[in-house]
């Protein structure tokens, strides 16, 4: 025995030792026991001075198993003892079922921790910790320990999110190829082994859209589907849609000729936009019959000496012999390609049918898309939507997957880090979109299980402005229901303060490496469940590579030492000796 209870607290008991000192020094952070009759009370040395020790109670071992929480305290003048060799594996966890070793517990002679594979991958997690104090190394290690077992996860897919391009040689497995490297660099020379990221356009859906385009304002949305709309007829061949084409260019003609401008600007705006839009049918030389003469429609356009349009009428009655009722235009499906160029024209084509060039306020709010797009158009990230074939979105999802000769990938990793901020994170949203969607839509569900992992998480996952404009976050609405589809959230961060309070709430694993900042471990107090005082402290003193592991996976809160990756990624801090001399 190491003592005898002198006092009993709300989560915690005070132990009056009587063992000598040396033995003393050396117990801090261990478990301890307090028999009962039908169960086994553990508790943890949390602190210690010359006569006592705090224990904070973590839970009790019933019929040979542990359950954390506590049903009863241990009675004043209980008996504390060190937990048996026998007792370890029972609180801590060495599971027979498939497992992934997570790293070792110095103070028990690198006793190895193993976590179940479904209580880890199937739940939200968390790896949060400042610069330095080993995430990243972290993050590597418990993804090579999965894939170096001898049976290892064939089919899984972990999507990774690489903000400085850190992880391009991380999973370099002897006899597994199991990593596949995207990246945003557009130059000529491009990393070895990599490939340029490309994102198929006809997948993407309004939503997508007014990300990529930076969309501010709700009412910015129907302009953005009207254009998606109109994309539809503009980027596929005349023969197969001149019908609605003649239509939709007709109904904004008629809706110019009676707008109530002077006729010169009516007869400019005409030409403007036939010059523009026009078809075989329907254009400038298009031929106006009428008993008696035929003109063609540029002459019937004609300003009078009195400054009228004479053949308005007829004009109007031209145009209208093209209108169709009953036809509909829908969103794109995915099933046929676009460019940027043809979403250009659309959107031209739907500021005029949509009337907006008569309210300057309404054009200028929606006017700001098109110029982003244009810039889009005519900057380099247009080559990431720039693609040679038409897919869909299953061969686009499995195109990601695997390499070209067919071979099937565990990780793939996204090196953004060559594109600026704000456009990284739109990346970040809309190939979550995709994965999220298309485990929505698979017929067997969770049957394709994605991990999605993002580093540096507070830059993606905020509090922003989607919810206001979107009506939703796709990271929290992520972690609220992807879950159930298979979809997995991890999050690693050194700014936990900064990330969505929905998405991190609904994390059920945390691994926290040394973390200091006042708001931070704050905010880790605030947010996650069951972290007592005792434990956010013991953040403030991790040593790197060590870390405070709690959740679903674990029985019990563990500081745990974890293992160097081998290869490690190209995260460490600069040698500036090295460089300066």
């Amino acid at each position: 025995m190491i003592g005898k209870v002198i006092e009993i607290g709300k989560t915690t008991v005070t132990v009056e030792l009587t063992i000598d000192d040396n033995i003393k020094k050396d117990i801090i952070n261990f478990h301890v026991a307090f028999d009962t009759n039908d169960k086994i009370i553990i508790g943890e040395i949390s602190s210690i001075d010359k006569s006592f020790a705090k224990v904070s109670l973590v839970g009790e071992i019933v019929n040979n198993r542990f359950v954390p929480g506590i049903s009863r305290k241990p009675f004043y003048n209980a008996i504390c003892r060190i937990i048996k060799n026998e007792e370890l594996p029972i609180i801590i966890g060495n599971t027979n079922e498939r497992s992934v070793y997570i790293g070792t517990l110095p103070q028990y002679g690198n006793y190895k921790v193993y976590a179940k594979v479904n209580d880890l991958f199937s739940n939200h997690f968390a790896i949060l910790g400042n610069t330095g104090s080993g995430k990243s190394h972290g993050l590597t290690r418990l993804i090579q320990n999965l894939l170096m077992q001898n049976e290892f996860p064939k089919n899984s897919n972990f999507f990774l999110f690489d903000a400085y391009g850190e992880y391009n040689k991380a999973f370099a497995m002897e006899n597994k190829n199991v990593l596949k490297v995207y990246t945003t660099k557009t130059e000529e020379f491009q990393e070895a082994g990599t490939e340029l990221l490309k994102i198929p356009l006809w997948l993407l859906d309004v939503d997508d859209y007014a990300l990529l385009l930076g969309a501010t304002k709700s009412t910015q949305l129907p302009i953005i589907e009207k254009a998606l709309k109109l994309v539809s007829i503009f980027a596929r061949d005349e023969a197969e849609v001149i019908t609605y084409k003649n239509d939709i260019i007709a109904r904004a003609l008629n809706e110019l000729l009676y707008s109530g401008g002077t006729p010169s600007q009516i007869r400019d705006q005409i030409f403007a936009v036939l010059t523009q839009f026009n078809t075989k049918d329907l254009n400038l030389d298009s031929k106006v019959v009428v008993p008696g003469w035929t003109r063609p429609l540029r002459q019937c356009l004609i300003i009078d000496k009195d400054g009228k349009l004479p053949e308005m009428q007829l004009v109007g009655q031209f145009f209208s012999s093209f209108i169709k009722d009953g036809l509909e235009l829908s969103l794109p499906d995915g099933t046929y390609p676009y460019t940027l160029q043809h979403l250009s024209q659309a959107f031209d084509f739907a500021f005029i049918s949509e009337g907006l060039l008569k309210s300057n306020k309404v054009y200028d709010d929606n006017h700001v898309l098109k110029v982003r797009l244009e810039s889009l158009i005519n900057g380099s990230y247009s080559e990431y939507f720039n693609l040679d074939t038409y897919i869909t979105k299953e061969q686009f999802i499995q195109s990601l997957v695997h390499t070209r000769l067919g071979e099937k990938i565990q990780v793939i990793a996204f090196n953004i880090s060559y594109v600026d901020d704000r456009f990284a994170k739109v990346l970040v949203k809309i190939l979550s979109k995709q994965l999220f969607e298309f485990s929505l839509e698979l017929e067997n569900r969770a049957s394709f299980p994605v991990h999605i992992l993002l580093e540096e998480a507070h830059r993606y996952v905020q509090n922003d402005s989607d919810i206001e404009i979107l009506g939703y976050n796709i990271f929290e609405r992520i972690t609220k229901e992807g879950r159930k589809y298979g979809v997995i959230l991890g999050m690693i961060s050194q700014r936990p303060s900064e990330i969505s309070e929905t998405a991190i709430s609904q994390c059920t694993n945390f691994m926290v490496f040394r973390m200091q900042h006042p708001k931070d471990l704050a905010y880790i107090k605030e947010m996650v469940p069951n972290v007592t005082e005792e434990i956010v402290d013991r953040f403030k003193v991790l040593q790197p590579g060590n870390c405070m592991a709690f959740g679903v996976a674990f029985k019990l809160p563990l500081q745990i030492k974890l293992d160097m990756p081998n290869p490690t990624p190209l995260s460490q801090s600069i040698d500036v000796s090295t460089s300066w001399y």
